[in-house]
């Protein structure tokens, strides 16, 4: 297997929970190889950097080796190399383990967001992330 489906790998490999939302990604351009914007139907070859926009954060990973099946994560960790850049990754462990900034949090009791508010969420967020301000500690 010399070249597989880019919306396939990012799958396989666990960067995306389903082929659907994989596909959406380069559809909307959050994934780029060498900063073009790529359709789902590109073919990657090994030793390709793939670039990937996801909440807010861009993640940039080599690709070590092709698969098509979704496998394990053990297994499918030996499939790409995390190459992100130091800051990157910390913004995001920041982000992660203190969870999301204190204006989209919301108010205990008040209930899951409507429709509406979750829309206004991820554009706050979004706008937020792509800005590259930097998360209050």
């Amino acid at each position: 297997m010399t070249k597989v489906r880019i919306d396939k790998w990012l799958w396989s490999v666990r960067i995306y929970k389903s082929r659907t939302l994989a596909t959406e990604a380069c559809k909307e351009g959050r994934v780029k190889i060498a900063t073009n914007s790529i359709k789902p139907s590109f073919l990657i070859s090994e030793d390709d950097i793939v670039t990937v926009k996801k909440d807010g954060f861009n993640f940039v990973y080599k690709v070590v080796q092709l698969i098509e099946k979704r496998v394990g994560a053990p297994l499918a960790a030996v499939c790409y190399e995390d190459i992100t850049s130091e800051e990157e990754r910390n913004k995001y462990n920041a982000w992660f383990l203190n969870g999301m900034p204190a204006a989209v949090k919301r108010e205990k009791g008040a209930g899951r967001p409507t429709k509406r508010e979750r829309r206004e969420i991820d554009t706050f967020k979004d706008d937020h992330f792509e800005s590259n301000h930097e998360l209050p500690l």
